[in-house]
């Protein structure tokens, strides 16, 4: 009987003990991590660092697995996450086709302020690039010089319709009053690919879609679109200095789908903050010309989205949708 009454009690000890021990949610499965956008690009060479990292230090109980979704300028990942609304092993990495994809795709039916911000991890940036077989071309004076000469025969390189660059590009025929050729690509990696075999003319790839051809010497940078030269290229001068008003970046956030639940939100959170921390990620963003200067969350990242929403809306009617899709 003795037995009876202590085993009952270490039983109802045990049954006070688990909602405390789950009350400290992680994940229970395989972590999907979404990358809208193709293989070699710069968000998929952040998603796959990130995630090399965190198996390295150990930081998640199950993986993270990187998958790519890049059809429809990340239609599909945007899609995707909505229909994984309350899910709580989804995460995705975005870029500004976030705020741009579903504003021209309006029958999508994707609302990004819906969506769980978990971190800001950076802003990356935009430089122009042509292959340095190119020896009349030596800076922006030259570079618009060929461009105008070859009309619409200049072609320029980019990830799709409504993506960053093709916006970027829309910009640069706005202020430099020419027009060129946009060819879209699967991903930033093949783009730098294409340039290097001179496939296309130009393009406006991400630092880190461009460096190993860069330091190999393959291709040249012209100008960059920061307020500021980047530690990364201090020889390389702004738009800005150039007098060309053009400044534009590209944010690099952690999101969830609909209706996270808080537990998860916290984890995933913390867990993207001690990334940021780490000095693998702040050396990445020395090198790979990315701009760290702390991880937004919470509340101050979803109203992050939101103003981006708004700014991007306005750009597009700017420099006029047409442009950007190429319709």
């Amino acid at each position: 009987m003795r037995l009876m009454k202590t085993l009952a009690a270490s039983a109802a000890a045990l049954a006070l003990m688990v909602p405390a021990a789950l009350a400290d949610w992680q994940p229970r499965k395989p972590v999907e991590f979404i990358i809208m956008a193709g293989t070699g690009g710069g968000a998929d060479q952040i998603a796959r660092l990130l995630q090399g990292l965190i198996e390295q230090k150990d930081l998640s109980p199950r993986p993270f697995i990187p998958i790519n979704k890049p059809g429809g300028s990340g239609a599909e990942a945007l899609r995707y996450m909505q229909d994984k609304a309350g899910d709580d092993h989804t995460v995705m990495m975005t870029l500004n086709s976030f705020y741009t994809t579903p504003l021209i795709q309006e029958d999508l039916g994707v609302d990004v302020t819906k969506f769980t911000p978990i971190g800001l991890m950076a802003m990356d940036t935009f430089l122009l690039w042509v292959n340095t077989d190119r020896d009349d071309i030596a800076d922006l004076d030259s570079y618009v010089g060929a461009v105008k000469a070859a009309g619409l025969d200049w072609k320029v390189g980019g990830t799709g319709s409504g993506q960053e660059d093709s916006i970027l590009t829309a910009m640069m025929e706005a202020a430099f009053d020419y027009e060129v050729t946009y060819i879209p690509f699967p991903g930033g990696g093949t783009v730098a690919k294409n340039l290097v075999g001179n496939h296309i003319d130009s393009t406006v790839n991400n630092p880190s879609e461009q460096l190993e051809f860069w330091r190999a010497g393959n291709t040249k940078p012209l100008v960059q679109f920061t307020g500021e030269r980047m530690a990364a290229f201090p020889d390389v001068p702004t738009a800005k200095e150039l007098g060309v008003e053009i400044e534009y970046y590209m944010q690099r956030s952690v999101n969830g789908p609909p209706g996270m639940s808080a537990e998860a939100v916290e984890w995933y959170t913390n867990l993207f903050q001690t990334l940021f921390d780490s000095e693998e990620w702040q050396e990445f963003c020395v090198s790979d010309g990315l701009t760290c200067d702390g991880m937004m969350k919470g509340d101050d990242l979803a109203m992050f989205h939101s103003t981006n929403v708004d700014a991007h809306k306005k750009l597009i009617e700017q420099v006029g949708a047409a442009k950007i899709t190429g319709e």
